[in-house]
């Protein structure tokens, strides 16, 4: 079971980039007393950006420091993340922290698309530069529809990835939504990634529209998921349809099953998370499992944590 904490952050506009929401909330662990928190903001025109702040690592809402600069921005006009850039993971390697996100385009057919990108700090996480105009992941051949939100672990010399990935568009209330589930890929570098399709958290019904932002922690010789999932039926307002946790578990990080029922949290009665849970990012620290989690209409309510009890 979790126990909730509360709001941690909730942007104030005070920056350009930072107008409204507080979305993905990813998890980088500065020492034994800081967590630096990446996240998503939007700007006037409703273009992302990421930005930080740190925070007590055992207290989390005593904020330390918000950064007053977006460290990823939209990149040029026709690169695939033009029209917004959102954190996913982050990760060490070598003496560098390389932060792989999501990048937006708006499209004219469909609402959007999603790409993968990657991001290299050399001052410890503080200021970044794109590997690369392009994504590292893009549709292909096999996956002809986008890609989003990894979350990728390196055990010995072999890197793996679960990431969204969407399988179809649908029409609802004269609204295009995106339908997609969780997939796996494997890479020597980090970089260049082998996608065969193979599915890691499917659909459970017909019903079920979208899983994502998986993260994944190694628990002895389990490998344990959390994630987002909602349905398609006006999930935007519709409280039974809405986004909310789930959980899986695997032997191998290939062949999951799914526990959604063993989640251990849900929505709150009032307040922020009231509506909707999505986009968790679960870590250990001094022995303490901790949730950061966004709640109502997607980050527009920021983020808060919960820790297992």
């Amino acid at each position: 079971m979790w126990k909730k904490h509360g709001l941690i952050y909730e942007p104030s506009g005070e920056y350009f980039w930072n107008k409204s929401h507080a979305s993905v909330p990813t998890v980088y662990q500065l020492d034994n007393d800081r967590l630096r928190i990446y996240f998503s903001s939007r700007d006037a025109y409703n273009r992302s950006h990421i930005g930080f702040i740190e925070v007590l690592a055992k207290n989390p809402r005593e904020i330390l420091y918000k950064h007053d600069k977006a460290v990823v921005a939209p990149g040029k006009d026709g690169m695939f993340d033009d029209c917004g850039v959102m954190p996913s993971h982050v990760i060490e390697v070598d003496n560098f922290i390389w932060m792989y996100y999501l990048g937006w385009n708006v499209r004219n057919t469909i609402a959007y698309h999603n790409s993968i990108g990657l991001a290299i700090s050399r001052d410890g996480g503080v200021t970044f530069e794109k590997f690369s105009e392009g994504p590292l992941f893009d549709r292909n051949y096999i996956e002809p529809y986008y890609s989003a939100t990894p979350y990728v672990l390196r055990e010995g010399g072999l890197w793996k990835m679960w990431y969204l990935s969407n399988t179809e568009w649908a029409t609802f209330n004269n609204r295009s939504e995106p339908r997609y589930h969780i997939k796996y890929a494997e890479s020597r570098n980090g970089i260049d990634w082998n996608r065969e399709g193979i599915v890691a958290i499917d659909y459970k019904d017909a019903n079920e529209f979208g899983i994502v932002r998986p993260c994944i922690i190694k628990d002895g010789g389990i490998y344990k998921m959390w994630y987002a999932h909602r349905n398609l039926q006006d999930y935007r307002r519709n409280i039974a349809s809405s986004y909310r946790i789930g959980y899986a578990e695997s032997k191998d990080g290939l062949s999951w099953t799914r526990i959604d029922s063993q989640v251990g949290i849900d929505i709150s009665e009032t307040g922020w998370d009231s509506e909707m849970i999505e986009y968790p990012f679960v870590y250990d620290h001094k022995g303490v499992r901790y949730m950061m989690y966004n709640g109502n209409t997607f980050g527009a309510s920021g983020f808060g944590y919960a820790t297992l009890v």
